[in-house]
């Protein structure tokens, strides 16, 4: 496999320290929604719904609140954002186990809105740091570290608040995010590259930027992640169905294994891939999964094929995002894409819920995987138009070429 691009990607100023801290940055931020989960169960004594309304207030708000600390970013820079975020992530770690569900409802929802922004400024940085012939390699790089956070944060959080207890683990995690704002602040990187202006630029309307195409990667983006916590809820059902729900850590890891694989596949080959192609891939790869449930070695190998897909989804989207976006308003667009895929999950995994209580397992994955390719199919022609025009450009550029000269 040809690994000159990740060799060049690596070789960039900046980017190699950003994809380590971001790495041991996302860790304690994936872990949040099964410690708040442990804590509302076991410390609280409420029951998975009243956790799920937790989660939920949470993902609301940082739904909402991720393009407004885009477009902050683009306005006053990442410093003053990633300050005024770890302070509120410290107050509501801090104060967390201290709150009756009634007030940590709404404590989450303002928790969430100025969560710390760390998976955009992720790649609104890479974008800054990679000229856009290095940037497919960048994001494959950095959605392998989006898969090996989730691998490891909830683990750890699970593993603490089973041996030691849930507020403890609150604060645990609470102290990593604080930890992964100063971090942040101490490594500042850029959010524009060198050739591009510094400092507030005049608006942009959005008219100009937020067009037909960005909002088509923005929906399959949306549809990707919900393919994904469709799947994930889906696994848990088919395996405990099958009463195999001991293997279900082998076969998520399987997932996340083939996801790791299949980026780093992405990064290393010398064509780009649509992100509509390759949510449709994913998509149609995950509609049979459940029917290999009967054994849970039977499902890990059926979950190779969307498994593989899962991270080049992600990287492809992220590339497009940071192409499709001026650089004034790259944060906002980031922010933008990171709200799509927090709503795809947080619609993504009760959707399956309730097709799997209204019929079997399997339709968990099948209609996950539907719906992802309805999506793409819907806002397809929308990129279909693109390259006609493309072409139709092209072709008129082609023939002034070839045109005689005149005198």
């Amino acid at each position: 496999m040809n690994l000159t691009p990740y060799r060049q990607a690596l070789a960039l100023p900046g980017l190699r320290s950003l994809l380590l801290v971001s790495v041991l940055a996302r860790i304690p931020l994936t872990a949040t929604g099964v410690t708040l989960t442990f804590f509302v169960v076991l410390d609280l004594g409420r029951g998975y719904g009243a956790a799920g309304l937790v989660g939920a207030a949470m993902t609301v708000g940082a739904a909402l609140g991720s393009p407004l600390l885009g477009r902050l970013v683009d306005r006053r820079g990442l410093r003053p954002v990633v300050a005024v975020t770890t302070v509120t992530e410290a107050v509501f770690w801090a104060s967390a186990p201290t709150l009756s569900l009634p007030v940590l409802l709404p404590a989450a929802f303002l928790a969430g809105l100025l969560a710390l922004p760390i998976f955009s400024v992720i790649r609104q940085s890479i974008a800054a740091l990679a000229p856009e012939d290095r940037r497919r390699p960048a994001y494959a790089l950095d959605s392998m570290s989006v898969e090996l956070s989730f691998m490891v944060g909830p683990a750890l959080a699970v593993a603490l608040a089973t041996t030691v207890s849930a507020r403890t683990t609150l604060w645990a995690v609470g102290a990593g995010v604080v930890a992964s704002g100063v971090a942040f602040w101490l490594l500042n990187p850029p959010t524009r590259s060198a050739d591009e202006p510094a400092g507030p630029q005049p608006r942009t309307p959005r008219r100009e930027w937020l067009t037909p195409r960005m909002l088509a990667v923005l929906a399959v983006s949306s549809a990707a992640t919900l393919v994904l916590g469709g799947t994930d809820v889906a696994v848990v059902a088919v395996l405990r169905a099958s009463g195999e729900v001991g293997w279900t850590s082998a076969v998520l890891t399987m997932w996340a294994v083939a996801s790791l694989i299949g980026g780093f596949a992405y990064g290393a080959v010398r064509r780009s891939f649509s992100p509509l192609a390759l949510t449709a891939a994913l998509s149609l790869c995950t509609i049979p999964v459940g029917l290999g449930g009967s054994h849970w070695w039977l499902l890990c190998l059926a979950l190779i094929p969307a498994g593989a897909l899962c991270a080049p989804t992600i990287a492809a989207t992220s590339d497009a995002v940071s192409r499709l976006a001026p650089a004034g308003v790259r944060g906002e667009a980031m922010g933008l894409h990171g709200s799509a895929v927090t709503v795809g999950i947080a619609l993504g995994a009760p959707l399956a819920g309730v097709v799997i209580d209204a019929s079997l397992p399997l339709w968990g994955f099948a209609v996950t995987g539907a719906i992802g390719l309805a999506v793409t199919l819907a806002v397809l022609p929308v990129e279909l138009r693109h390259r006609r025009e493309t072409a139709a450009v092209s072709d008129v550029a082609d023939a002034a070429d070839l045109a005689p000269a005149t005198t």
